[in-house]
């Protein structure tokens, strides 16, 4: 068949702009609502958000195809061509169709990032193609069963159920068979776990084969056998591959990245996507040499590495920060003690009302000014930051360190009164 012959013909020509239209437009806001700026790997995980859009829309294509194909007997006839060869150029449209509304979604993706130069996160886009890949043959296998009246609705709601839903379930691993999760790629310290795409290759590469048994055999029981053991292994090897992953298919990004700058104390390691890295180190370090005169001990190194080792301090910013009270925060979240394990499990936590004044006295000590600091922690705790800001720098030492102990225990009581801290 003629190339134009194939595409005037074909039901993925009239659905292009279609999709194009609704990937761009009813989709594109969330698309870029939570992209980290100018990280390739999650301008491209959040592109997969459209995943189970696109793989409908070929699922419902390729059943119709199928579906036009049954009804012209076409395999009734006697061919030179096999059923594949007679099938592969029918869906190639179709998954051209369905490689464009990826590729629109990525640039929206990309657009709202402010990506630099580069490319694409390549295992991102392998998952979310052999999703696409198996999507366009399961529905082109309902079309070639059912009418397409019937078929093309059938092939649609029944691949967005299958691709979508698994990732608001419990059932962790699900999600990663199917290609959902990946839009939670990546915060700028976190990159994909690969496990998730190598879980959601194996079983799109399962069906797809099982699919195209059916194809080359024209159904009967040996192939559907065939089929439902191929189906089987791969849910099975994949369930292995990705059983043990959580509700984040992300992983610490590696600290190789950094780039790390020692002129000055303490040192400063920044990812390369943030964007005036002189900036983010001259306020950085003022903020800790503030925090440094009020008697606090800081490490040499402030790192944005997710997770800092003990000599370091975590750097909590984006890579957009310029502003000096942003930069000022991100160092003193670094050392906002963690609540304890039982705290987590549900005991008593009395110290639990210190956590506010702990951090609000931090934020303001680190240069954060007051409004902002009562913004974010509530105006009671940003005053009583003040006031212990106030006193002399031992006693606010010693209401810090008071505090600090309380909220590292699940019995200790804390001390937030300003006339305690003077005995």
């Amino acid at each position: 068949m003629l190339l134009r012959t194939l595409l005037r013909s074909s039901s993925a020509t009239i659905l292009l702009p279609l999709l194009v239209g609704f990937v761009f437009l009813a989709l594109g806001d969330d698309l870029s609502a939570w992209v980290t700026p100018h990280y390739w790997p999650s301008a491209t995980g959040n592109a997969a958000f459209a995943q189970p859009f696109v793989s409908a829309g070929c699922a419902a294509a390729a059943a119709w195809e199928g579906a036009r194909l049954t009804k012209g007997r076409v395999f009734e006839q006697a061919s030179t061509r096999g059923p594949i060869a007679i099938t592969l150029p029918v869906l190639a449209p179709v998954l051209a169709m369905g490689v464009v509304g990826v590729l629109v979604a990525l640039f929206t993706t990309a657009v709202a990032a402010d990506v630099p130069m580069g490319f694409p996160h390549l295992g991102i886009l392998a998952a979310i193609f052999s999703m696409l890949v198996a999507n366009t043959l399961v529905g082109y296998i309902v079309g070639r069963v059912l009418p397409g009246v019937l078929a093309a609705p059938l092939a649609l709601i029944g691949s967005f159920f299958v691709t979508a839903y698994p990732a608001s379930w419990s059932l962790f691993w699900l999600r990663y068979l199917v290609g959902g999760g990946l839009t939670s790629c990546c915060p700028i310290d976190a990159s994909i776990d690969s496990k998730a795409l190598v879980g959601t290759v194996i079983f799109a590469a399962a069906v797809s084969t099982a699919t195209l048994t059916l194809i080359h055999f024209k159904g009967g029981t040996v192939p559907l056998c065939m089929a439902a053991v191929l189906v089987g292994v791969g849910l099975a090897t994949s369930w292995s591959v990705v059983r043990n992953l959580g509700a984040e298919p992300t992983q610490a990004r590696p600290t190789a990245d950094l780039l790390c700058d020692s002129t000055g104390k303490p040192e400063v390691c920044l990812w390369p996507e943030v964007e005036n890295p002189n900036a983010v180190r001259s306020e950085a370090r003022a903020a800790a040499a503030r925090l440094r005169r009020a008697g606090l001990q800081l490490p040499d190194t402030l790192t944005m590495a997710a997770q800092p080792g003990t000599d370091a301090l975590k750097l909590g910013i984006g890579p957009t920060a310029t502003q000096k009270d942003t930069i000022a925060g991100g160092v003193a979240s670094g050392i906002i003690p963690e609540p304890p394990s039982c705290a987590l499990h549900g005991a008593p936590y009395p110290a639990a009302t210190a956590a506010g004044p702990i951090a609000a006295w931090l934020y303001t000590t680190a240069g954060v000014p007051a409004e902002t600091v009562a913004g974010r922690f509530g105006p009671e705790e940003a005053s009583l930051a003040q006031q212990v800001i106030k006193l002399p720098t031992d006693k606010q030492l010693a209401w810090y360190e008071k505090n600090r102990v309380a909220l590292s225990s699940c019995s200790t009581p804390p001390h937030l009164s300003i006339a305690g801290s003077t005995e």
